[in-house]
């Protein structure tokens, strides 16, 4: 029996933010424990103390550039409450998730063409210098120029209603300060049938690779899990802006249902361990080892009683179809539920630019002030809560967020491990193919790191063996 051995895989690369995963082997070679570690902290949740209420929708999406419009929402949402709002404008509303159908949309079509696209396309396995989107150019430069104009598209409605493409500024306290110009409503009208198409093209892919790839997707990072989602009041619709908590065991029987999200702290339980800067939430009814969950795309499918645009719908019945109607657990299913979700979102945009109310002048609402506001929102990789609490001066003077990397921190970490098991155990050394397929199950999150401990950048992939005795044995390098 040889000695035991660390794997370290720092960080994680086509994912934004800083991450690193250790895997430790036995003397035989076995894979004893994987983790995935979160080593970068900013500390959002303290030093947005003392900020005024007004700049908060403005500070807090700075922490992330993949979807700040989801923290945009969240805290404006939150200051609606503190500003005595319940109830927007039609406009102020329907701006805002005009604006948020963009996000998700342009998000999604981010992920799955640019960063998951390669080792579906192209294989696990496949050397590191094929795995990027400039192969995929190479490849189906079709496939890569819907991607680009998809893309393109979602974030010019975030510049219609946001002001800017990243970091804008339309979603304020009681409402939004914009509408939406005849103009401009005309432009995304002109190009929104080819944006159906190609959205039904691109979910088409994606639900035949899975389906296709069955073997591959049935044992790649599966497991049963809790699932939890905002989904509308009463009906239980899928609704990525607006709702109520629901929560799912993996067998589809309801933890609790149509809860306000402003009592998410009376369901959830944040714990902290010490090898990660990122929490780890469960429900505390079921406590730390039964009650994990996880949130995202596949959570939202799984969640959902229904879509309600007629294509995304049918996409939805066929996705439940796979698994008798129970919550599907394939970690790999995540991108079919994300064009799902694309889809959705390209239908719901349409409607809405048919919608006159978009044009309307009435932006703003007040109410009878309060000290305390809740924002949660479906943002693309998940559920995410902004709470804060505002004294008399107008100061934060507490904020607690709980992203959607965070909710799924032991999902990822379980994948991590059930993939390391499988094609690590046994293995005399590393390989890069190999390193890859821990990456991938942890890509098929679409985890923003930097949202979950406000980290931010990307380095070169780099993974050191250690030996027993803390010496260096091998190390691999690579720039993704």
């Amino acid at each position: 029996m040889g000695d035991p051995r660390l794997i370290e895989i720092a960080p994680v690369t086509r994912v934004e933010g800083h991450g690193k995963v250790t895997i430790h082997l036995d003397g035989e070679n076995n894979v004893d424990e994987a983790r995935l570690h979160i080593v970068e902290f900013r500390g959002f949740e303290r030093f947005i103390h003392g900020r005024l209420m007004w700049e908060v929708p403005v500070i807090v999406q700075r922490l992330c550039g993949i979807c700040p419009v989801s923290h945009h929402l969240a805290a404006a949402k939150a200051m609606d409450m503190i500003v005595g709002v319940d109830q927007l404008t039609p406009t102020a509303e329907k701006m805002r998730r005009l604006m948020h159908y963009g996000q998700v949309m342009q998000s999604h079509v981010l992920h799955f063409f640019h960063l998951a696209a390669p080792d579906l396309l192209f294989g696990f396995g496949a050397p590191a210098e094929k795995r990027n989107i400039f192969e995929v150019l190479k490849e189906k430069p079709e496939l890569a120029k819907r991607a680009v104009l998809m893309r393109k598209y979602g974030q010019e409605i975030i510049e219609a209603t946001a002001g800017k493409k990243v970091h804008g500024t339309g979603a304020i306290p009681g409402g939004i300060n914009r509408n939406l110009p005849l103009e401009r409503r005309d432009h995304f009208l002109s190009t929104i049938d080819d944006m159906i198409e190609w959205a039904r093209d691109a979910l088409a892919l994606a639900r035949g690779y899975t389906l296709d790839n069955e073997e591959i997707v049935a044992g790649f990072g599966n497991f049963p899990s809790n699932y939890m989602s905002l989904v509308r009041e009463d009906d239980g619709a899928l609704d990525l802006y607006h709702g109520n908590l629901r929560a799912l065991t993996s067998t589809g029987d309801v933890i609790f249902d149509q809860v306000p999200y402003t009592q998410y702290h009376e369901r959830l339980v944040e714990e902290v361990r010490s090898w990660s800067y990122m929490k780890f939430p469960f429900i505390e009814a079921l406590g730390p080892e039964a009650g994990w969950y996880r949130v995202g795309p596949l959570a939202r499918m799984n969640t959902a009683s229904f879509i309600d645009t007629p294509l995304a719908n049918d996409a939805h019945k066929d996705l439940m179809g796979v698994t008798s109607g129970n919550p599907n657990n394939s970690t790999l299913a995540n991108h079919w539920a994300r064009m799902i979700e694309v889809l959705h979102c390209v239908e719901k945009i349409q409607d809405l630019l048919h919608d006159e109310d978009l044009q309307g002048d009435d932006l703003i609402v007040t109410g009878d002030r309060r000290e305390e506001g809740f924002g949660v929102i479906e943002a693309p990789r998940g559920n995410l809560i902004h709470h804060y609490k505002v004294d008399q001066n107008d100061q934060v003077t507490y904020c607690n967020l709980i992203v959607s990397t965070t909710h799924n921190n032991e999902g990822m970490n379980r994948a991590v491990k059930d993939v390391a098991v499988k094609h690590l155990s046994g293995q005399p050394e590393i390989t890069e193919g190999m390193l890859n397929h821990v990456e991938v199950a942890i890509r098929a999150y679409d985890p923003c790191l930097s949202c979950a401990t406000h980290a931010l950048g990307q380095m070169p992939l780099q993974v050191e063996l250690f030996g027993a005795d803390g010496h260096l044995l091998d190390t691999k390098a690579q720039c993704i």
